[in-house]
């Protein structure tokens, strides 16, 4: 009979590991990634590559930050689901409106690859690599 309660023992201590780690990367898996930091984001355009450069503060799943380039800073705002990041520039134009580029992205680690939109250019793909 001892060995047999050992046995029992031994099967429920590794059962319950099992279940405190699955627990242990399902809760990770909900955490967003971090996302804060300086970026450097990179884009083909018709007259080659355009860079800017997106600053980012994360707040849980929030962000915002601003993107700056040869037009200046633009606030964004934004949110971070797991590794997926949505964020949006709105400029002021010359004539009174606004200008806005919705973009959405997959984060890996130190890296960023996405789709950038608005109604004047259409859609671009752009990557990131944080600084």
């Amino acid at each position: 009979m001892p060995m047999k309660r050992i046995k029992m023992s031994l099967i429920l201590m590794v059962a319950c590991g099992i279940v405190v780690m699955v627990a242990a990367q399902l809760k990770a898996a909900d955490e967003p990634t971090k996302v804060d930091g300086t970026w450097e984001i990179s884009m083909e355009g018709p007259n080659g590559t355009m860079t800017q450069t997106l600053t980012l503060q994360q707040d849980g799943t929030t962000i915002k930050g601003s993107i700056s380039g040869r037009r200046g800073d633009t606030p964004i705002t934004g949110t971070v689901d797991g590794n997926k990041v949505t964020f949006q520039a709105k400029r002021e134009t010359q004539n009174g409106g606004t200008f806005v580029t919705d973009y959405t992205a997959t984060v890996d680690g130190d890296s960023m690859k996405g789709k950038m939109h608005n109604e004047r250019f259409g859609d671009h793909d752009f990557t990131a690599k944080r600084k």
